[in-house]
Protein backbone atom coordinates (compact mmCIF):
# COMPACT_ATOMS: atom_id res chain seq x y z
CA UNK A 1 0.00 0.00 0.00
CA UNK A 2 2.71 2.18 0.67
CA UNK A 3 4.91 1.66 -2.59
CA UNK A 4 1.35 2.45 -4.24
CA UNK A 5 1.13 5.75 -2.35
CA UNK A 6 4.67 6.56 -2.99
CA UNK A 7 4.61 5.07 -6.97
CA UNK A 8 0.87 7.73 -7.13
CA UNK A 9 2.86 10.72 -5.56
CA UNK A 10 5.58 10.20 -8.21
CA UNK A 11 3.28 9.82 -10.60
CA UNK A 12 1.24 13.14 -9.29
CA UNK A 13 4.19 15.06 -9.22
CA UNK A 14 5.37 14.20 -12.95
CA UNK A 15 1.97 14.79 -14.41
CA UNK A 16 1.52 17.94 -12.95
CA UNK A 17 5.60 19.32 -14.14
CA UNK A 18 4.81 17.88 -17.95
CA UNK A 19 1.50 20.48 -17.28
CA UNK A 20 3.96 23.41 -16.37
CA UNK A 21 6.10 23.01 -18.97
CA UNK A 22 3.20 23.02 -21.46
CA UNK A 23 2.24 26.27 -19.85
CA UNK A 24 5.48 27.90 -20.10
CA UNK A 25 5.72 26.38 -23.38
CA UNK A 26 2.44 27.53 -25.07
CA UNK A 27 2.60 30.99 -23.06
CA UNK A 28 5.62 31.60 -24.95
CA UNK A 29 4.31 31.05 -28.53
CA UNK A 30 1.28 32.35 -27.34
CA UNK A 31 0.98 35.75 -29.10
CA UNK A 32 -2.88 36.53 -29.12
CA UNK A 33 -2.82 35.88 -24.81
CA UNK A 34 -0.18 38.01 -24.89
CA UNK A 35 -1.69 41.20 -26.58
CA UNK A 36 -4.37 40.94 -25.06
CA UNK A 37 -2.83 40.94 -21.21
CA UNK A 38 -3.77 37.09 -21.04
CA UNK A 39 -1.77 35.53 -17.79
CA UNK A 40 -1.33 32.23 -17.05
CA UNK A 41 -2.13 31.95 -13.40
CA UNK A 42 -1.94 28.06 -12.42
CA UNK A 43 -2.43 25.48 -14.72
CA UNK A 44 -2.34 21.46 -13.81
CA UNK A 45 -3.40 18.22 -15.55
CA UNK A 46 -6.75 19.20 -17.03
CA UNK A 47 -7.12 22.50 -15.73
CA UNK A 48 -6.05 26.00 -15.95
CA UNK A 49 -6.79 29.73 -14.83
CA UNK A 50 -6.12 32.61 -16.77
CA UNK A 51 -6.47 35.93 -16.26
CA UNK A 52 -7.31 39.57 -18.08
CA UNK A 53 -7.87 42.95 -17.09
CA UNK A 54 -10.58 44.81 -19.53
CA UNK A 55 -9.28 47.41 -21.52
CA UNK A 56 -10.85 50.33 -22.94
CA UNK A 57 -10.01 48.95 -26.42
CA UNK A 58 -11.96 45.80 -25.70
CA UNK A 59 -14.83 47.57 -24.72
CA UNK A 60 -17.76 47.65 -27.12
CA UNK A 61 -20.45 50.23 -28.32
CA UNK A 62 -22.71 49.55 -25.55
CA UNK A 63 -19.60 50.50 -23.26
CA UNK A 64 -19.36 46.85 -22.22
CA UNK A 65 -16.75 44.06 -22.73
CA UNK A 66 -17.21 42.92 -26.26
CA UNK A 67 -18.45 39.40 -26.47
CA UNK A 68 -15.35 38.00 -28.30
CA UNK A 69 -12.26 39.24 -25.84
CA UNK A 70 -14.56 37.06 -23.12
CA UNK A 71 -14.81 34.01 -25.31
CA UNK A 72 -11.63 34.39 -25.97
CA UNK A 73 -10.06 34.54 -22.40
CA UNK A 74 -12.51 31.54 -21.71
CA UNK A 75 -10.95 29.68 -25.22
CA UNK A 76 -7.77 30.47 -24.16
CA UNK A 77 -8.06 28.61 -20.74
CA UNK A 78 -9.70 25.97 -22.39
CA UNK A 79 -6.64 25.59 -24.85
CA UNK A 80 -3.84 25.17 -21.90
CA UNK A 81 -6.24 22.81 -19.90
CA UNK A 82 -6.67 20.63 -23.14
CA UNK A 83 -3.14 20.94 -23.91
CA UNK A 84 -2.00 20.03 -20.46
CA UNK A 85 -0.83 16.34 -20.59
CA UNK A 86 1.61 17.23 -23.29
CA UNK A 87 -0.99 15.60 -26.13
CA UNK A 88 -1.45 18.35 -28.99
CA UNK A 89 -4.98 19.33 -28.93
CA UNK A 90 -7.33 21.48 -30.58
CA UNK A 91 -10.92 22.90 -30.36
CA UNK A 92 -13.38 20.45 -32.09
CA UNK A 93 -16.63 23.05 -31.05
CA UNK A 94 -17.53 25.29 -28.64
CA UNK A 95 -20.73 27.24 -27.02
CA UNK A 96 -20.31 30.12 -24.85
CA UNK A 97 -23.72 31.70 -22.82
CA UNK A 98 -22.89 35.18 -21.65
CA UNK A 99 -24.40 35.76 -17.94
CA UNK A 100 -23.62 38.79 -17.35
CA UNK A 101 -22.19 42.03 -18.83
CA UNK A 102 -18.24 42.33 -17.73
CA UNK A 103 -17.32 45.93 -17.74
CA UNK A 104 -13.78 48.43 -18.75
CA UNK A 105 -11.50 48.32 -15.52
CA UNK A 106 -12.86 44.58 -14.66
CA UNK A 107 -10.57 41.63 -13.56
CA UNK A 108 -11.51 38.59 -15.17
CA UNK A 109 -10.60 35.10 -14.76
CA UNK A 110 -11.62 31.53 -16.32
CA UNK A 111 -11.22 28.14 -14.54
CA UNK A 112 -11.30 25.36 -17.27
CA UNK A 113 -12.11 22.19 -16.00
CA UNK A 114 -11.90 18.66 -17.74
CA UNK A 115 -14.94 16.82 -17.25
CA UNK A 116 -14.34 14.08 -19.50
CA UNK A 117 -11.19 12.76 -21.73
CA UNK A 118 -11.79 9.47 -23.60
CA UNK A 119 -9.37 8.48 -26.81
CA UNK A 120 -8.48 11.63 -28.39
CA UNK A 121 -11.97 13.75 -27.27
CA UNK A 122 -12.24 15.85 -24.15
CA UNK A 123 -14.70 18.00 -23.15
CA UNK A 124 -14.17 20.98 -20.68
CA UNK A 125 -16.69 23.72 -19.00
CA UNK A 126 -15.17 26.73 -18.21
CA UNK A 127 -16.50 29.57 -16.12
CA UNK A 128 -15.48 33.14 -16.57
CA UNK A 129 -16.19 35.47 -13.51
CA UNK A 130 -15.22 39.14 -12.70
CA UNK A 131 -12.96 40.35 -9.47
CA UNK A 132 -15.95 40.01 -7.31
CA UNK A 133 -16.73 36.19 -7.92
CA UNK A 134 -19.95 37.60 -10.59
CA UNK A 135 -20.45 35.06 -13.33
CA UNK A 136 -19.61 37.07 -16.91
CA UNK A 137 -19.64 33.98 -18.90
CA UNK A 138 -19.94 29.83 -18.92
CA UNK A 139 -18.06 28.01 -21.84
CA UNK A 140 -17.71 24.34 -22.84
CA UNK A 141 -15.65 22.92 -25.40
CA UNK A 142 -15.13 19.67 -27.06
CA UNK A 143 -11.11 18.94 -28.20
CA UNK A 144 -9.58 16.21 -29.92
CA UNK A 145 -6.07 15.37 -30.08
CA UNK A 146 -4.03 15.69 -32.91
CA UNK A 147 -1.38 12.93 -32.08
CA UNK A 148 1.94 14.90 -31.95
CA UNK A 149 3.52 16.57 -28.53
CA UNK A 150 3.21 20.21 -27.29
CA UNK A 151 6.77 21.01 -25.92
CA UNK A 152 9.90 18.57 -26.18
CA UNK A 153 10.60 15.96 -23.40
CA UNK A 154 13.97 17.66 -22.13
CA UNK A 155 11.71 20.68 -21.66
CA UNK A 156 9.96 18.89 -18.50
CA UNK A 157 11.81 19.70 -15.19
Amino acid sequence: MADDTARDAVQRDRAQRIAEAVGRGMYARDHTAKALGIALEAIAPGRARMRMTVRPDMVNGHDICHGGMTFTLADTAFAYACNSYNRAAVAASCHIVFTAPARRGDVLTAVAEEKALEGRSGVYDIAVTDQNGRGVALFRGHSRRLGSKVVAEEEVV
